[in-house]
């Protein structure tokens, strides 16, 4: 039985390990280089005598077996055609290695030597004495019957089986090693080498042959054979062994045969625990790839060597006569071998394999291997393959056939096989194709249309071959010869490449365009040549700019004679000249008869006749030789050929401009260089080139842009802005979604090309949804169809795709299931990435790979832990490396670190202008100091486009999920708010409601990818969790000293809260423990935590843990206001989730998640919708997240009025006395906060709507919160509660209550200075105050108030209550008449809002700048002409419809300044507007600011209404008008600032008809106005014109 011990074990240790090329085993991290070394080589290798000299040959008696995977061709077919190349290139690879890495360790626990693993074949040696063979046969035809038993078929889940095919054969085998001392290659030959391959043949699936001369060796009376006579081989049925211990005995005797034998179990190889001996090593690494050996001396792991990459590969097939010597076939291979790798080399790739056949050898190359990746390696193939198929034909003799074959493709590349013996392969349907490619075209040169499309040679250069039937591949494609490199023609090379796209303007390229104007200017003037040449990296426009001035100089009548070069026109000798002269005399497209005399035409007059036939070479003419001609040498005639031309072209200049554009002119020929260098020395022309600097140029270019007629400008990148124009004229739309504006801007980094081929293949892919801009949106009722209301809820900024008018203007937005971090990239993208990352060291580019996994910026700490081995002085010494080469650069941390710490200290009421400001230390309400010391950043993100992507998808993908998992590991305990937070999460407690569902699973929520064959292991699924209880930040529960001093100091009013304020604010010592706040960095926490995490989880298929990363992503969001990004991320939990059941009964998620989160997904939701004026659906997901959390909402009146009963006085009776349990304590907060934050969203639902019923729920809602805050306990969820209610009530106008809550919040402030959530109670608590006194009209401490509020709300990032203070800021300035205050505000206002593209914020901004304009003085902050196409663009979009208030405002004001132009229907129509808008509104700030407005429109109406200028508005009397002003004294109670104008208003309206109407000179407002009387005879007062002044 020690056989099946050691089977077992070694079984064991595979099952329990597997390599990330998706089934080769992990090699210890601890092994020596030599070890590594042995692992990738058989002990032939190892343990052999090196000799003289190469080709070394050698034969040995021994036992071959040869194993056949039968269907893996098949299933790469199979794959190929899915048109999903790396997903399923993962795929192939995943089940190739992890099905040979059994049989591997099978046949070396039976002691066999892995010579090859070749394709789909394993071919395995036993090397032993001649006398040993028969015993031997025996052990190897039980290892192949075990084979056969346990591996023989291999279920996939595509369908197709995996079968084996088995051959043996024993005798006498040679090995030959050919090459040289840098690199050697082992080769088996012989006739017992071609009959275990013809055995292997003979076989069919799941069967094993031995060959004749293996049968005649072996105990024939053992097996159970049927005999093949024709075949003359023998088909191997069982083993006549009865008892299993014979053996065992057997297999003992067999190992005295194999001295290298290893008896362990966890190497299973003597080879591997070898000494160090350097002179060994040194043999082996002859025998292994360059690239290879430089990733092993950096100690980079097996398991990341492997990577998913297009490569060009290359095979060569040597056919040799059947009458030559092995010895001289040796030489001969030996010969081919050293030429080969010669020309392969210095073409960029590698020749990685040497294999024989019967009477021939075959080389596969391959171009693009990691680290080799080169610009256009395909050309670079096809050259070195013609010149190695032209080399073989004239210098090997016995030569009978070559054949070589092309392919480019998509393939793995990377180790197979187990631990102990593993070999570094390629896989893939396009490895299959080229060795059909050999069969079906033998004798050519032959490449597949991949190769033939990207190598970009000439058309000429290639010939199509016939269609062929391939064994296994159903659509090889189409096929081309390879005819090698002829000589060009310059005939139908007249245009550019690039042509001008008249509907997309040339964008950010008004420098370049001004150097072709003075380059124009300069020609003109002074009479010389002036050259222009850009130059920029691949993909800046170089081609576009061309095609622009291409226009331009035709337009000003100009000639222009454009031309594109191409890399192998630089080997043609005055090439360039050449083909400008052929299109200068208009031959380049005309017939070939028509030709000479087309010529004659243009050199008539201008040349003389008899030098004619000097251009018969250049142009394939026929002039007749000249006398004179005849007599010249080669150089003479050269001479007088550019005489002619330069005499030609002058003549030109004299009759027209004439303007040479030539694209890509570094693939520019010497010659032309020099004769272009003297041309524009002599001739008044312009020339305009393009260049790529990558490019090293000839001595004849570097004179030429030493000229100082030439110009050089460099190409820069585009700026954002402008790359996201050029994405929405890509994609035909106004405006982009912020997903994919961060999506394209951090892909092409400024280049257009990028920008281009990015918007194509998105189109292509049929990822996005378009929606029309300009039709009415209506309030939807479903979640999932609200990704076009979120779109059009963030853009403020429209720029048409086009300049045609009426034309439609649509946006775009993401589908839902799509995640744009995994969206493969473009195939022409990706090859320029990885030849840049190619350009990097191997452990530059190790970096590059770990980095790309955590994300676009990722921390150095992280970094080091995917790194294994890397200390961190190696770590920071390759990132500096990296960083000086522009790879990645540090992030910008300056603006967050030096953010001022806010010091507190005594506030003044601040009246000084900002020159005062500026010269007083203690100008600004809340001085601030900066930090003494900034810590160095350790945060990186790639500076290179596409670098990122590129490296990520080079991984395969169970290693990018083994790498996934340990992000997240590192990631998961630093997700939680900042220190400056008090730490906790960003919903609140939720690490505590959600613990009872963790517990109950007994597992790690990141055990679920489970998978047949995964690389995954219980080992590393345990490692990540979800936040547990102990790892969150230790919330404080002892107050200091100096909190219970505070404590003991009641506020009881107003002023002694303020002045506790101002004197708490005045003790700026730190060591007095008083406020201190350190900035906060959550908006840090949401980018380089929660969101990698959340992608991490997403990529491990844990979609439980990333669900629960996304609510907290979305809470982050929404409490940085910045509601469209929470809106992304609940959309992608909502896909996680999956489509809900139209029957509740039925609805099953397909991520399990406990009932409080179901609930805060809900919450959040509509919090995400009432920011998106979707109200209705807000209101259900508010009313379902209360029912989730057992705490219903009414529907009925009825209902409302039994639950204010039971608020009112049953449930202060029944609070329970708080559970000990510090955890239920923590999960009954959690519950708490979500119901208080939902009726917080009800009540302010309901109070969108002015109607009694919604005004009853909404005050049940108020009181529902008050209650539950009461029961949460802490203090400042109270004042934050309390200050809400005081909002409300002065909303509903409820003055007495508006005031009993404000005096309920000064009470219960005591302890909100003691963290950051209560700091910010008390900024909203001052904003509250702020704006009771603005309501009340004490202007002067509203401003006050607001200075201080807004302070606090800056310094704590809170920019939704920023926005609010500064609302109330800018109202009180604008009535106190500080109109230079108010523009500072809306400064303030406009930074803000601008930054997170909020529409209601920039309606309440143009509100404040119609008041400006209106009333202002003639202040012109914003043209009203923006202001009007603002409105005119979203109007009709539910977050403006449902904001009555703020949309009365604006109406009336529009209405007002179209009255002023005497534009009266404009008038009606936005009058009307507001008529019907005025019933939907309430007494809050901007309801009763929108009433006064519509009330002067009502006032100007009633004068003009005499007139007859209102056609489609029916007329009002008096008494209607009357009752809107009733209306207003009894609904905006609250808002008695506005009282004394309106009640003046009024008056006025009651005077109507009497004379005094006609004049309201009498009439003051609350502030001057340049309209100091509403109309007087139809006309505005001469003030009037100085404000229309000031609008032109």
């Amino acid at each position: 039985m020690r056989i099946g011990c050691y089977l077992e074990g070694a079984r064991a240790g595979n099952y329990a390990t597997v390599m990330a090329s998706g089934g080769a085993v992990r090699a210890p991290l601890l092994w020596p280089v030599g070890a590594r070394l042995a692992a990738l080589l058989p002990d032939l290798l190892v343990f052999r005598r090196p000799g003289a000299s190469e080709p070394e040959l050698a034969t040995t008696p021994g036992v071959l077996l040869s194993v056949h995977v039968t269907g893996f061709t098949a299933l790469m077919d199979r794959f190929s055609l899915t048109c999903k190349s790396e997903h399923d290139m993962d795929k192939l690879a995943h089940i190739f290695s992890y099905y040979i890495s059994d049989i591997v360790e099978h046949v070396l626990c039976f002691g066999g030597d892995i010579l090859t693993i070749t394709g789909n074949v394993l071919l395995a040696l036993w090397t032993v004495e001649q006398n040993q063979l028969r015993d031997i046969i025996t052990l190897v035809a039980k290892c192949s019957l075990e084979i056969q038993e346990k591996f023989g078929v291999y279920h996939t889940r595509e369908g197709q089986d995996l079968q084996l095919k088995i051959g043996l054969s024993a005798g006498r085998i040679s090995q030959v090693i050919v090459g040289d001392e840098q690199q050697q290659y082992l080769l088996v030959t012989g006739r017992d080498v071609d009959d275990v391959r013809l055995a292997q043949r003979l076989a069919q699936a799941n069967e094993i042959v031995l060959s004749w001369h293996c049968w005649m060796l072996c105990e024939q009376y053992m097996f159970e054979v049927e005999i093949m006579k024709e075949d003359e081989a023998v088909k191997l049925r069982d083993m006549r062994i009865i008892d299993p211990f014979d053996f065992d005995e057997h297999f003992d005797k067999c190992l005295e045969y194999l001295p290298h034998y290893h008896t362990n179990a966890d190497t299973l190889r003597t080879a591997l625990e070898l000494d160090p001996d350097p002179a060994l090593e040194q043999t082996l690494r002859k025998h292994i790839m360059k690239n290879l050996l430089k990733k092993i001396d950096e100690g980079e792991p097996v398991e990341y060597i492997s990577e998913f990459r297009t490569v060009t590969m290359v095979l060569v097939s040597l056919q040799f006569h059947k009458t030559a010597r092995m010895l001289y076939l040796c030489h001969l291979i030996q010969k081919a071998t050293l030429y080969i790798s010669k020309v392969i080399e210095k073409g960029g790739g590698q020749l990685c394999r040497v294999f024989m056949f019967e009477k021939g050898c075959m080389f596969l190359c391959v171009f693009g291997l990691p680290g080799d990746k080169k610009p256009d390696e395909s050309a670079h193939a096809l050259e070195s393959s013609f010149s190695i198929f032209s080399y073989c034909w004239e210098n090997l003799a016995e030569t009978k056939l070559v054949s070589i074959s092309i392919t480019n493709g998509p393939v793995f590349c990377g180790v197979v096989g187990a631990i102990a013996r593993h070999e570094y392969t390629v896989i893939g349907p396009k490895v299959n194709l080229v060795a059909r490619m050999i069969t079906a075209y033998p004798g050519l040169v032959s490449c597949d249309e991949v190769t033939y499309l990207r190598s970009m040679l000439p058309a000429y250069n290639f010939k199509k071959l016939p269609e062929k039937m391939m064994k296994n591949i159903s659509n090889p494609g189409k096929m081309y010869e390879y005819l090698g490199h002829r000589r060009c023609i310059m005939f139908g090379k007249r245009h550019l490449v690039r042509e001008r796209n008249k509907n997309h303007p040339l964008l950010d390229r008004e420098k370049e365009l001004e150097a072709f104007r003075m380059a124009q200017q300069g020609c003109l003037h002074q009479k010389k040549g002036q050259a222009v040449l850009y130059e920029g990296g691949k993909g800046y426009g170089k081609s576009q700019l061309l095609a622009e001035i291409n226009l331009l100089a035709q337009k000003e009548g100009h000639r222009v004679l454009s031309l594109k070069l191409k890399e192998a026109d630089s080997k043609q000798c005055f090439y360039a000249i050449q083909t400008l002269m052929a299109i200068f005399f208009e031959i380049d497209i005309c017939p070939a008869y028509y030709r000479q005399e087309c010529l004659y035409k243009q050199l008539h007059g201008v040349v003389e006749e008899p030098l004619h036939c000097l251009f018969n070479e250049l142009f394939f003419v026929k002039f007749s030789l000249s006398f004179k001609v005849s007599h010249m040498d080669d150089l003479a005639k050269q001479k007088k050929i550019k005489a002619c031309f330069f005499q030609v072209l002058q003549k030109a200049v004299r009759e027209t401009p004439l303007i040479f554009l030539i694209d890509e002119a570094q693939h520019m020929d010497a010659a032309s260089w020099e004769f272009l260098g003297t041309l524009l020395s002599s001739v008044p022309i312009i020339m305009v080139m393009t260049l790529t600097p990558t490019f090293s140029l000839c001595g004849g270019a570097q004179h030429f842009l030493q000229s100082p007629q030439a110009t050089l400008m460099p190409i820069s990148q585009l700026a954002a802005n402008s790359l996201l124009r050029m994405a929405c004229w890509e994609l035909g739309v106004v405006s982009i979604p912020r997903e994919l504006q961060t999506y394209l801007l951090r892909r092409c980094l400024g280049n257009p090309l990028y920008c281009e081929v990015l918007c194509q293949d998105l189109l292509s892919k049929d990822i996005l949804l378009f929606h029309d801009l300009q039709k009415e949106e209506e309030e939807n009722n479903k979640w999932e169809t609200l990704s076009a209301s979120a779109m059009k809820s963030t853009m403020h900024n429209i720029s048409p795709a086009s300049s045609e008018e009426n034309q439609e203007l649509n946006v775009c937005i993401i589908k839902d299931d799509v995640n744009l971090n995994t969206v493969l990239l473009p195939p022409l993208l990706k090859e320029i990435a990885v030849n840049q990352l190619d350009q990097l060291s191997p452990e530059e580019q190790l970096l590059v790979k770990c980095a790309a996994v955590i994300g676009d910026s990722f921390h150095v700490d992280l970094l080091q832990h995917l790194l294994p081995g890397w200390d961190k002085h190696t770590l920071l010494q390759v990132l500096r490396a990296l960083v000086d080469t522009h790879v990645l650069r540090w992030c910008d941390k300056t603006q967050e670190l030096a953010e001022p710490v806010l010091v507190p200290s005594s506030i003044d009421i601040i009246e000084k202008s900002k020159e005062e400001k500026k010269k007083s230390d203690g100008g600004s309400p809340l001085r601030l100091k900066q930090e003494p010391s900034l810590p160095q950043p350790e945060v990186l993100e790639f500076e290179v486009p596409l670098l990122r992507e590129a490296a990520w998808e080079l991984w395969p993908k169970a290693q990018q999920i083994a790498l996934h998992l340990e992000c997240a590991c590192f990631l998961r305990d630093l997700a939680c708010r900042c220190e400056s937070c008090h730490g906790g999460d960003f919903v609140p407690f939720h690490r505590f409601a959600i613990c009872s569902v963790k517990s109950s699973r007994g597992t790690s929520r990141f055990c679920s990818y489970k998978d047949t064959g995964s690389v995954l292991t219980q080992v590393i699924t345990d490692k990540l969790q979800l936040p547990s209880l102990q790892d969150c930040f230790q919330f404080q529960t002892k107050p200091s000293r100096s909190q219970e001093a505070f404590t003991s100091e009641h506020c009881r009013t107003e002023e002694e809260f303020l002045d506790q304020v101002s004197r708490k604010l005045a003790q700026t010592s730190p060591e007095k423990d008083m406020l201190t706040v350190k900035p906060c960095h959550c908006e840090e926490i949401l980018k380089l935590v929660l969101l990698p995490l959340t992608q991490h989880c997403l990529v491990i298929g844990e979609n439980t843990c990333a669900f629960y990363y996304l609510l907290e992503a979305a809470a982050a969001s929404l409490d940085l206001s910045d509601n469209y990004m929470a809106f992304f991320y609940l959309r992608k939990a909502s896909s996680l989730l999956g489509q809900p059941s139209a029957l509740s009964f039925f609805k099953k998620h397909k991520v399990k998640i406990c009932q409080f989160e179901e609930a805060t997904f809900c919450c959040l939701r509509s919090e995400v919708c009432l920011n998106m004026g979707q109200i209705t659906l807000a209101k259900k997901l508010a009313r379902q997240a209360l029912r989730l959390l057992k705490r219903n909402f009414p529907w009925t009146w009825f209902g409302v009025l039994f639950q204010t009963f039971l608020e009112k006085y049953w449930h202060s009776c029944s609070l329970n006395q708080h559970p000990n349990n510090p955890s239920e304590n923590k999960k009954r907060s959690a519950v708490l906060q979500q119901q208080v934050h939902c009726l917080s969203l009800l009540w302010q639902l309901y109070n969108l709507e002015a109607t009694a019923s919604s005004r009853r729920f909404a005050c049940l809602a108020t009181l529902m919160q008050k209650n539950s805050a009461e029961e949460f306990a802490n203090e400042a969820q109270v004042v934050s509660t309390y200050v809400a209610l005081s909002q409300f009530s002065q909303n509903v106008g409820d003055r007495q209550k508006w005031l009993h809550c404000e005096r309920m919040a000064i009470q219960k402030s005591s302890l909100c200075w003691f963290s950051r959530e209560g700091l910010l109670a008390t900024a909203q608590l001052m904003q509250a105050l702020a704006f009771t006194k603005l309501c009340l009209g004490h202007l002067d401490f509203s401003i006050k108030l607001g200075f201080q509020a807004h302070e606090i709300c800056r310094h704590l990032k809170k920019p939704a209550l920023e926005n609010l203070v500064l609302s109330v800021l800018f109202r009180s300035a604008f009535l106190k008449k500080k109109f230079d205050l108010c523009v500072r505000v809306l400064d303030s206002q406009w930074a803000l809002i601008s930054q997170g593209h909020d529409i209601l914020g920039l309606a309440c901004f143009y509100s404040a700048c119609l008041d400006l304009l209106l009333y202002g003085k003639g202040l012109l902050y914003r043209p009203f002409e923006k202001c009007l196409r603002f409105i005119q663009y979203y109007e009709h979009s539910c977050i403006l419809t449902s904001q009555s208030n703020v949309m009365l405002g604006i109406h009336s004001s529009l209405a007002m300044w179209f009255a002023q132009d005497s534009q009266w229907t404009l008038f009606e129509h936005h009058f009307s507007k507001a008529r019907q808008l005025v019933k939907r509104t309430n007494a809050s700030l901007f309801g009763s600011h929108g009433f006064v407005r519509f009330l002067e429109c009502h006032v100007l109406m009633l004068q003009k209404m005499p007139e007859g200028v209102f056609m489609h508005i029916r007329p009002e009397t008096q008494g209607q008008v009357i009752k809107y002003f009733k209306e207003f004294l009894s609904r905006c109670v609250t808002c008695p600032v506005y009282h004394q104008w309106v009640s003046e208003l009024k008056a006025s309206v009651m005077r109507y008809g009497q004379r005094e109407f006609m004049s309201l000179t009498n009439i003051i407002r609350p502030f001057d106005t340049c309209l100091t009387r509403i109309w007087i005879d139809g006309e505005f007062l001469e003030e009037n014109k100085s404000f229309e002044g000031n609008t032109e």
